[in-house]
């Protein structure tokens, strides 16, 4: 089946912003061309009416588990704010089920693509002269960011107080001199537990 990827990018955009509207938050689409924001959101309900920007990040695929996202030197870049999030959103392509959302804090997906390009490009048992591709076209499994699926409620604080929820094994991965973080990543300032 040959994916249109320009078709995948509209699943994920309105899916995304069907289920921000579902919960309280008035999203808009922006044009295409405005880096780093896909859907400007309001939380409508309540006092504070809360501003966040959302990046959505489409895949579709046979099998969840082997569903990835490119996340390449943009995705890694330091944040602006504190209300810059990610969606990454899995597309089955079996029309009977329904895609599935992962809510991620941009500096959490920043660490994460980084971390696990460079333990696949770095890992003790791969190969000498097999693994070369630069960080810029690194991918991240569905299953890193697992725990942060319909995690909608992460939204409603700032990133640098949102819990980590990447795998365990992804912290030693960080503090390691094989893997470490990208450059200018703001957990070089301390990184939280997780």
């Amino acid at each position: 089946m040959v994916v249109d990827t320009k078709q995948t990018k509209t699943i994920g955009e309105h899916h995304v912003a069907a289920e921000l509207a579902r919960r309280g938050w008035a999203p808009a689409l922006t044009r295409d061309g405005l880096e780093r924001t896909d859907i400007l959101a309001v939380l409508a309900e309540g006092t504070e009416r809360r501003l966040v920007e959302v990046q959505v990040k489409a895949a579709r695929g046979a099998k969840m588990d082997s569903i990835s996202w490119p996340l390449g030197s943009k995705s890694q870049a330091p944040s602006l704010h504190e209300r810059e999030y990610f969606v990454m959103v899995a597309i089955p392509h079996d029309l009977h089920d329904h895609p599935r959302s992962f809510v991620v804090p941009r500096i959490h997906v920043a660490a994460a693509a980084w971390i696990e390009h460079m333990n696949w490009l770095t890992h003790p048992d791969a190969l000498p002269g097999k693994r070369n591709a630069p960080v810029e076209r690194s991918r991240v499994l569905l299953r890193t960011f697992a725990d942060y699926e319909d995690r909608w409620d992460l939204l409603e604080v700032d990133q640098s107080t949102a819990p980590v929820l990447l795998p365990a094994s992804f912290r030693d991965l960080a503090l390691s001199d094989r893997v470490g973080l990208p450059p200018d990543h703001e957990w070089h300032e301390g990184l939280p537990a997780w």
